[in-house]
């Protein structure tokens, strides 16, 4: 692979003498512009380093603590009797992307929606999937030129998590990309380049909610299939969801099967391109695929944070937390923690700790679909490996400008086919 993705690294040595010199209560981890420019890394760091319990008076989201540490990320993923869920797991309270949904609501109403769909990504429906995921990448893969200039996010990353996000929905697949468009805008802010306002959303957002009220609808007579859909009209506590619910419930499900895993594929190849010898090494041991998935979604860490609001009053390893107010766990931060991961920064295949990562969350909300992302990035780089000998990326990934999701717009490679 070519180190045209380098410049980030340098990009990131330049920010880190303004991360380092600012005072710290001037430091806003919820700065949209650190995303884009994939430059939060050092502000992370000196919050880590210096105050890893940290209470922000002023961002852009408001007042709220920032839990830095990779130890105390878990304590407080873990405590759902003093830190909550509800009424967000972001910063924003009330909008369409902040719907009453699972993952923001507590026990038991948690487990009770949650079990209804977990049966998706179960080990048996997984084995059924992989061999549709496996055939699926396989066409993908031969229909990409060969050396010849492509966006890896719209030919590879976004084709392979649509299909599966149509197939787990029972969407019809024609229309799949719908989809993409629903989940990109769900969480988009005016400032992304994704939309144009928020009434522009909200309008498009109506579309998806009337589109899905309608298959809803039509399979409310007969809810036979494994489609997620027809899990939740079978759900004693699904069935009879309010508008509101059931729309919170459906976004969470559109963003969580799809921006995250499709994420995580771009960020492995950006990732590889910045650490050619990981892809020399692969390419001499396959075997390291499983392992390097893993490290992958550690080091693109595709949700940066996840929010929690204090119950009561908590002394939180030396630190008042006050009843109602905003905790935001850094997970990038908490997978770039050298007292866990050692040079945290690398990507490393081989790593011995990969899958203590907290992309997926800790405790009773743990990412119910790990396990599918997992293998849509196993397949996908089993396949890739057998037929391409390299993927060089030739220009700068365009990426989210998001303090939410840190994924990619667009990343141009150039893909070489084996001989």
């Amino acid at each position: 692979m070519a180190n045209a993705a380098t410049e980030d690294l340098s990009r990131l040595d330049r920010e880190r003498d303004l991360a380092f010199s600012l005072p710290l209560e001037d430091i806003d981890p919820t700065d949209r512009r650190l995303y884009q420019d994939n430059v939060h890394f050092p502000y992370l760091e000196r919050l880590r380093t210096e105050a890893p319990i940290h209470f922000h008076e002023h961002s852009y989201a408001g007042p709220f603590w920032s839990i830095t540490r990779y130890a105390d990320i878990r304590k407080i993923d873990a405590n759902h009797q003093q830190f909550s869920s509800e009424p967000s797991v972001t910063f924003v309270d009330e909008d369409y992307s902040s719907n009453n949904n699972f993952i923001s609501m507590d026990q038991p109403r948690h487990d009770e929606q949650r079990k209804v769909v977990a049966p998706v990504t179960g080990p048996s429906n997984l084995a059924a999937l992989e061999s549709v995921i496996r055939e699926r990448a396989i066409r993908i893969i031969e229909q990409l030129p060969d050396g010849e200039p492509i966006d890896f996010v719209e030919k590879v990353s976004i084709e392979l998590t649509t299909q599966m996000l149509a197939t787990l929905f029972d969407f019809p697949f024609e229309e799949r990309h719908r989809l993409t468009r629903w989940s990109d805008i769900s969480t988009a802010s005016v400032d992304s380049g994704i939309i144009e306002s928020l009434e522009q959303r909200d309008r498009e957002l109506d579309e998806c909610f009337d589109y899905f009220m309608s298959l809803w609808e039509k399979r409310k007579a007969n809810p036979v299939g494994n489609d997620l859909l027809s899990m939740l009209l079978r759900g004693k506590a699904t069935r009879d969801m309010p508008r509101r619910e059931f729309f919170g419930n459906l976004l969470l499900l559109i963003v969580g099967g799809n921006d995250t895993t499709r994420n995580s594929i771009t960020g492995g190849v950006l990732a590889l391109s910045q650490y050619p010898v990981e892809f020399e090494k692969l390419k001499a041991d396959p075997s390291l695929i499983r392992n390097m998935v893993a490290e992958i979604i550690r080091w693109q860490t595709p949700v940066t944070y996840m929010r929690r609001t204090a119950l009561e009053d908590v002394d939180f390893e030396g630190h008042k937390i006050r009843e109602g107010d905003k905790v935001a766990m850094w997970y990038a931060s908490g997978n770039r923690d050298p007292e866990v991961f050692e040079s945290p920064h690398e990507l490393r295949i081989d790593r011995e700790n990969a899958r203590a990562h907290l992309s997926f969350g800790f405790g009773i909300h743990r990412c119910m679909g790990n396990r599918l992302a997992e293998m849509q990035l196993r397949v996908l780089w089993e396949e890739l490996m057998s037929r391409v000998s390299a993927i060089e990326v030739v220009g700068e990934p365009v990426r989210n400008r998001s303090t939410l999701i840190k994924g990619y717009q667009s990343l141009p490679v150039v893909i070489k086919r084996k001989r």
